[in-house]
Formats: C-alpha cells, structure tokens, sequence
C-alpha cells in the first residue's frame, strides 16, 4: 500500500534529481515528498545512496513502530540518528575541539 515519503537531499547528482522527481514532487530545491510503495521508495533509497558522492540523504517514511515513521540517512553529516531504546533520537556529531590562543586554555568550537 503506497504511503507518505518524504526525502531531503543535499548536493545530490543531477541524474539522480531527475530519478526523484519522476515519482514525487520537489516544493523545495532538496525535498521531495510523494506517495509511494515500499518497492519504489526502496529502489530510489537504493539509487540516492549509492550516488550521494560528497552529499547526503535522509528519507523519512511511516513505520509500525512507536514514533510512527522511520528514518534513514546517507552521506556525512553532523547530525546523526541515534537508536534510544526504540525510539530514533538526532545526536550532534562533536567537532573537534581547538584552543584558542587568545583564552585561558579554554576550548571552543
């Protein structure tokens, strides 16, 4: 049964943009919101990661599960899912820390 799919795209190949806009619709540049089976929305899963390059991905579909929906993401981010109990959480990946000269040892971002 075709459900809600929403995918949000960063830096993605222009063929690819092409794939995705033959089944849904981009309101947005980057997000792409359409009514798909799970056959379809796996396949174009498939086809955005595997040529994400240097982007990134993340599709967002319903799920029986407690939040509803689950969440997939691809290419490399500073934020990133985390499996809390069940529930899908969005953690901050910590950059790396530097001393500014200027301070008292303190570190900055």
């Amino acid at each position: 049964m075709p459900s809600m799919t929403v995918m949000s795209t960063t830096a993605i190949p222009d063929h690819v943009r092409g794939a995705l806009t033959r089944w849904m619709i981009e309101p947005t540049p980057g997000l792409y919101v359409g009514t798909l089976s799970a056959r379809v929305r796996d396949e174009l899963w498939r086809v955005v990661s595997a040529s994400i390059g240097s982007g990134a991905a993340v599709l967002v579909h319903p799920e029986a599960n407690e939040q509803g929906y689950t969440l997939h993401t691809a290419g490399e981010r500073r934020r990133i899912p985390l499996d809390f109990d069940g529930l899908t959480l969005v953690a901050f990946r910590p950059e790396e820390y530097t001393v500014d000269p200027r301070s008292r040892g303190d570190h900055v971002l």
